[in-house]
């Protein structure tokens, strides 16, 4: 439990009292309103008192991952995933001594080639001309064209 009262999440757990506490009387602030009669309070009475949730749901997750995380903070001390593939042992590891991380899959990209290659489309050609020759009398306005 030492590991909940870092300066880190200190800051975290007064962040979350702080702001559940000014939400919800933003809520009651907006209830007080719309008795009086400001209908558009309604929706934000009910507003205020969901942010608030989403605080403590936020808070409860990071507090979660911390107590997982193992005490040196490298990895969770949760068991890896069986249907993970782990990476081989290192050079010169011990049988059994192998550090037992999963590996990281990445995808792989391929090119993919045309068999029979690009439709020829006569005005996409034409306008590929076109502009070509715009780039080569870059003063030519594009009534000089002779195409």
């Amino acid at each position: 439990m030492k590991r909940l009262w870092t300066p880190a999440l200190l800051f975290r757990h007064v962040a979350m009292v702080v702001l559940v506490v000014g939400f919800l009387a933003l809520g009651w602030w907006q209830i007080s309103r719309a008795v009086s009669g400001n209908a558009l309070s309604w929706a934000y009475a009910f507003e205020w008192p969901i942010f608030a949730g989403f605080v403590v749901f936020v808070w409860w997750r990071e507090v979660r991952h911390e107590l997982r995380r193992s005490p040196d903070g490298s990895a969770p001390e949760t068991d890896p995933d069986p249907a993970v593939e782990t990476s081989a042992a290192p050079a010169g590891a011990v049988d059994g001594a192998s550090d037992a991380r999963p590996a990281i899959r990445r995808p792989v990209r391929v090119s993919r080639t045309s068999t029979t290659g690009p439709a020829e489309d006569g005005e996409l050609a034409a306008y590929n001309h076109y502009l070509s020759w715009l780039n080569a009398n870059p003063g030519a306005r594009p009534g000089d064209y002779p195409g």
